[in-house]
Formats: structure tokens, sequence, C-alpha cells
């Protein structure tokens, strides 16, 4: 009987069995990784200033500091934006268009300063020339701009981003006329404001009739918004009734962009507050 070939064949075996057991499965990704894009770097040239800001956005000239790349939504060739996932952490991160701001809830840093400035070419109302928004943002609101002129209830822009700095001096004048409680019914602390981020806005009826005023939401632009911005990605953040959950008064004209899907499914639900819609903790004061 020839023993070469079973030797050989137990080898090989044993060869196998040595392999298999030295192999592990690969490990599944971890829950928070993603393919979000990056975008550029670097904010536009100039900062946005408006003297026709709303008390909660401030007024008086922008200023800014160097920042790195962040993370934003990205324009498609269609036009449409790419939508982000849902923040992890609770919508904490400034750079991200589902970050939530409220008295609660300040910017970290507090000084912090979008890298993807734009500005938009939209008509602008008083103190709108310079209006400054995020990339997405930016695209979003001239393509609203647009269907909304062609309904016959065309807008202006009145103010956009805003940053630490402005805020800083703006909120000190409303504690000058109001009170510090009065002020902070219409005016957000520095760190604390919206507009910091880019991705709010104020805007007006190309009449020009009740400009910043609770009045807005009865003129073609401001009724106009209030039904379709979601489609573009926008919604009217701070709405009537809503104070002990956003801490500021109905502002019709302010409108915040959180992207087409999640702007439509809140419009779709019901919500009236980004608070209500993300599951968040009511703001009605600072801590």
């Amino acid at each position: 009987m020839n023993t070469a070939k079973p030797v050989l064949l137990a080898a090989a075996l044993l060869g196998l069995a040595g392999l298999m057991a030295g192999c592990a499965p690969g490990e599944p990704p971890s829950p928070g990784e993603s393919t979000t894009a990056v975008s550029p770097g670097g904010a536009s040239a100039s900062p946005s200033a408006s003297a026709g800001g709303s008390p909660s956005q401030g007024t008086g000239p922008a200023t800014r500091s160097p920042e790195p790349a962040e993370t934003s939504a990205s324009a498609s060739p269609t036009g449409a934006e790419t939508e982000e996932p849902q923040a992890q952490g609770g919508h904490d991160d400034p750079a991200r268009i589902d970050v939530v701001v409220n008295k609660q809830r300040p910017l970290e840093p507090l000084d912090y300063f979008p890298a993807d400035l734009a500005t938009p070419a939209l008509t602008p109302g008083p103190g709108g020339d310079d209006a400054q928004l995020r990339a997405a943002a930016a695209k979003a609101a001239e393509r609203m701009f647009a269907a909304a002129a062609a309904d016959g209830a065309p807008m202006t822009v009145l103010s956009g981003f805003r940053s630490y700095e402005t805020q800083v001096a703006t909120y000190q004048h409303w504690v000058d006329v109001n009170g510090k409680a009065g002020a902070d019914r219409v005016s957000a602390r520095p760190g604390f404001s919206e507009h910091q981020t880019g991705l709010s806005m104020d805007i007006g009826d190309a009449s020009g009739s009740c400009r910043l005023e609770a009045c807005f939401a009865d003129t073609p632009a401001g009724a106009w918004a209030a039904q379709n911005a979601h489609r573009f990605g926008f919604v009217v953040r701070y709405q009537p009734g809503q104070e002990s959950v956003t801490g500021y008064s109905a502002e019709p004209w302010h409108l915040r962009y959180i992207g087409t899907k999640d702007a439509g499914a809140m419009f779709s639900s019901g919500a009236k507050t980004l608070e209500t819609y993300y599951g968040l903790p009511a703001a009605p004061d600072y801590r």
C-alpha cells in the first residue's frame, strides 16, 4: 500500500484547519458612520450686515474669523440638496443643517462662524443687500424666491447671517430699551442666535408692508411662505402660540433651513416647532 497519499492528504487537511481557525469575520461598521459630504472651507468675502434685521437677529456689521471646513448639505446636479443623515447626540453640531439652537442649547463654540457662507441672488429689502446664508440654504432660497414670484407673492430678504459680535451689541440694545426680561422675548443672547448658524433669514413682502411685524403673516409673501416654504427646505421657526416652547414671540418672517426632507415631514406632521418635531425639551427660558 502506498502511504504517501494519506500522509499528504492529512497534512493538507491540517493546514486548512489552521487557516480557518485564524480567520475572524469582518466587523460591522460603527453606528455613527456616514457618507456626509464635506463642503469647501472658507467664508465668502463680505459678512452680512443689516440695519433692518428683526429684534432677535441683530443689526450692524458682522465680523468673522477663520473657520475650518465643515459638514453641510451639498446641492445635487438637479438643484435639490442632498439631505444629511440625522445628527447623533441630539442636533448639537452647528455645522449640520439639523442643528437646534434655543435658550437652553447654545452654539458650541459660542462664537461659531460658518465656513461656507454665500450671498444668494435675492431681491433685497431694507438692509438685505449683503444678506448671506450657508451654501445649501442660499441655493434653496433662490429657488424659493423664484417660485414665490411666479405665484404672485414676491419676497424680499431683510437679513441672513448674524455674527456673535453683532449679537452682543444687538442684545444689549434691547436690554437698554425693554429691560432684560423684555429683551429675552425678542432677542437672542450672544451665542444663542439661530442666525449665527447661517441657516436662518428674515423675509419681507415686496410691497414693504408689515415689515418685521406680526401682520406680515397676512401679506402675500407671508401667507405663501407659511404654506410653501417647506417645499424648499425652510420652516417658519417662531409661530404664534409657541412661546412656551421656543421662548420667543411669534415671527412669521423668520425662516429656518433644515432641508426638504425634514421640512416636508415637519409640515405634514403639523409640528409647530423644531423642539416638538425633533423630540427635544422646550426652552422657554435660559437655564
